[in-house]
């Protein structure tokens, strides 16, 4: 069984040999870790000013939408983050995930002989757009923890849509598929000509500006300048703007002509949410993390079902391990899609998910020695030793196709500071290849509707101002009832599976952030793809390279599909606290220009 381990510097001999590609990035005054260089340069400037962790983060969260998009990430997204405000001993889940417009219902995609909320490839973008809510998250949050001006937290980001940023190899290899392209050409006058300046790819090194997207931040600048009294004062006139005013107009009249359901009205009445977090206790640890309005207690489940296996004995990424680890998952992912949600009764009853009796039978049901071929039945934690009536989630949907979601991923953001507050933020935006974007915005809108189902009785059924069933999620990690640790990464279903595999590095393993980070990765498929059009791949493993061909023998001779994938989860990020001494850390993906930057 999985046991306490003590302290994780004390653990960390255990994996010294393990050599990684960078070092850890470490400090006393803040640390950063971002998407880009030039992210984590935002919060870092506004920790040098005097800022804390959240004006860090908010900055570093705008500037993603400049120096991200084809990340996934679009200031029309959405995002989700925990943060803890060490002199309010307070820690909270942040909900910047936008919700159903009002005339999105069920009916209408009925009536549309449509089993699934579309979105491209192809002309469909337009019927999964959500309401925007990374700005109001961002808002929030520099409301009610930061200590910066709205103007202050946005100058890194203006100046990069501005005056440029020199294009990297991930960003134009993203821009270099076909399928990129064709679906801004759906939408003319659209992003072709941004992305594509005279037609073509940009070149890495060659300056990439967006004018239109600096116009759009500058408005929220103007807005907070000409606000009278306090900051707040500046911010709730940038909030008014973005959700009330011209911004929004603009988002609902762009919608509206392209036949999209998204209205100015839908905005006017969105606001974040500052929420309790979902906790769980592994390891002698307590590990934080976002409810079932996300995919966030996958991973949570998944712990409490490995707590029964002796992992540190079956080894670190051995077959029996990978095994161990997948199985775990596919039952956590069953009871995803039969109980996760944004309905009251199911965030009520995500306890009983969580219930140690409970994951306790769910680990019996792994055999050791063969691995389940299809997605297992649903438990039923109400009633020990039964399962849920399966609700028909994998019937008829497809088995083929590459989801794009897991490919593109989108980004991951977090801050320390030197008093402790902590925040680990992921933003979003659906999958970039698959929206449509607004020239007179300069960036794309959301498409997260296509998350919902088509059912009336499912608890991630599709209701006006719901919020979908999100797979953007985060972690912190407590020791001794303080949050020492955020784990958190970009990828789709992957997300939850790749964090998973962080804490059990961090907790299990004894490594240090960036050992975390860089060690290889896996993820099943056996689950109900979270994007449209919802692609099932019932016993199919992914594995990075890093997974030896010995290991993939053996998982395959255990019944596993194996297919070797470029990465998962790329773009972790893993940033540490030592309670005792207040030196800062951080570990940064090197399968994406993630980075992070201490002082």
């Amino acid at each position: 069984m999985s046991k306490p381990t003590g302290r994780i510097h004390e653990m960390e001999h255990h994996a010294a040999d393990r050599a990684t590609t960078r070092p850890v990035v470490s400090g006393t005054q803040g640390v950063v870790s971002g998407g880009h260089p030039l992210v984590s340069m935002a919060g870092m400037r506004m920790l040098l000013s005097g800022g804390n962790a959240f004006d860090a983060a908010v900055a570093a969260g705008f500037a993603a939408a400049v120096v991200e998009p084809a990340a996934s990430y679009t200031l029309c997204g959405e995002c989700v983050a925990l943060i803890h405000d060490a002199r309010g001993r307070e820690t909270l889940a942040l909900s910047g995930q936008g919700t159903a417009p009002a005339l999105a219902t069920v009916r209408l995609f009925r009536e549309r002989k449509l089993d699934r909320i579309p979105t491209g490839p192809g002309a469909n973008a337009h019927l999964s757009f959500t309401v925007p809510g990374a700005v109001d998250a961002y808002l929030t949050l520099l409301e009610t923890h930061g200590t910066k001006s709205v103007s202050e937290v946005l100058a890194p980001a203006v100046h990069y849509a501005e005056h440029g940023f020199p294009m990297y190899e991930y960003m134009r290899g993203l821009l270099a598929i076909p399928e990129t392209r064709s679906q801004f050409d759906i939408y003319p006058p659209g992003g072709t000509a941004v992305f594509y300046p005279g037609g073509r790819v940009p070149e890495v090194g060659e300056l990439f500006v967006q004018p239109a997207l600096g116009a759009t931040l500058r408005r929220l600048i103007e807005a907070d300048t000409k606000a009278r009294g306090h900051r707040t004062a500046g911010i709730a006139a940038a909030r008014e703007r973005f959700y009330r005013g011209d911004i929004a107009s603009a988002i609902g009249a762009f919608s509206e002509r392209l036949g999209g359901l998204l209205r100015a009205s839908d905005l006017a009445g969105y606001r974040a949410r500052l929420e309790p977090p979902l906790r769980t206790a592994f390891a002698g640890r307590e590990v934080l993390g976002q409810s079932a309005w996300t995919q966030g207690p996958v991973l949570m489940q998944a712990l409490g079902m490995l707590a029964t296996f002796d992992l540190r004995g079956l080894g670190h990424n051995s077959a029996r391990y990978i095994h161990v680890v997948s199985e775990a998952l596919k039952l956590a992912f069953a009871d995803r899609e039969r109980y996760y949600g944004d309905r009251e009764d199911a965030l009520a009853s995500i306890g009983d998910l969580l219930a140690p009796a409970y994951l306790k039978e769910r680990a019996a049901l792994i055999r050791s020695d063969r691995a389940a071929a299809e997605a297992p039945a649903p438990g039923d934690p109400r009633h020990l030793g039964g399962a849920a009536r399966s609700t028909g989630a994998t019937a008829g949907v497809r088995t083929t196709g590459v989801s794009a979601a897991a490919a593109d991923g989108t980004t991951h953001i977090a801050a320390i500071d030197r008093e402790g507050n902590m925040i680990c933020l992921t933003p979003s935006g659906g999958v970039f290849r698959k929206s449509a974007f607004a020239p007179e915005l300069g960036c794309t809108l959301s498409t997260r509707s296509e998350m919902f189902v088509l059912e009336d009785e499912h608890p991630n059924g599709l209701v006006q101002g719901k919020r979908p069933r999100t797979t953007l999620v985060n972690y912190l990690i407590c020791e001794g009832g303080v949050p020492t640790m955020t784990v958190g990464c970009p990828g789709g279903d992957d997300q939850s599976q790749a964090d998973l595999q962080l804490v059990l590095n961090l907790l299990i393993f004894g490594m240090n952030p960036q050992q975390a980070v860089e060690a290889p990765r896996f993820s099943t498929q056996t689950l109900v793809n979270s994007f449209y059009p919802r692609v099932y791949r019932p016993g199919q493993l992914n594995v990075e390279p890093g997974i030896p061909e010995r290991t993939r023998a053996e998982l395959s001779a255990l019944g596993h599909e194996v297919t070797e994938m470029g990465a998962c989860g790329i773009g972790a990020v893993v940033t540490r606290r030592d309670p005792q001494t207040g030196v800062l850390s951080a570990g940064a993906d090197p399968r994406r220009p993630t980075y992070a930057l201490a002082w």
